[in-house]
Order: C-alpha cells, then structure tokens, then sequence
C-alpha cells in the first residue's frame, strides 16, 4: 500500500502553537503514523461528514482522508473540550 501524503490546514498550525510541547510531539508523531494506515484503530468517522477523529491523550485530531489522491489533509487540532466547538 502506498503510503498518503499529510497537509496540515493552514489555521491547524496556529492550534499546535497552543499546545505544551511534550503533548505536540505525540500529536505529531501519531499524525505522522496516518501516511501509513490512514484509518488505524481507535478512528472514529464523524457523522455526517467526511472526516474522522483520533484521540492523542486528552486532544482530538481531525482529519478527512482523499484515497483517489492519497492525500490526508488535518482541518483541527485541539483539547478534547475545545475541538467541537467551532
């Protein structure tokens, strides 16, 4: 299987500012891990909508997954209480 490639939206990158740095590198590390199985266990589907939630700890990690493209593209990053409200 060919591995996807990651694009982080562009207002993800203000989210991981926020974020402590030892939680940021299992954030990364665990978005670095969906180029290779972009639906691993734990993944939930959102529904009604094409994208997916990961837990890291105590952040979510939202994504929707192009497997026509192989691309991932991460839309939100946040607290567990904060992630759902926007």
């Amino acid at each position: 299987m060919a591995a996807y490639s990651i694009f982080l939206k562009e207002s993800v990158r203000k989210d991981l500012e926020s974020i402590p740095k030892s939680d940021l590198q299992r954030i990364m590390v665990r978005i670095g891990s969906l180029a290779d199985d972009p639906r691993p266990t734990g993944c939930e589907k959102l529904s009604g909508q094409e994208k997916y939630r990961l837990r890291q700890g105590n952040y979510r990690i939202i994504y929707s997954i192009q497997d026509a493209e192989l691309t991932i593209w991460v839309v939100k990053v946040g607290h567990r209480r904060e992630v759902y409200r926007s």
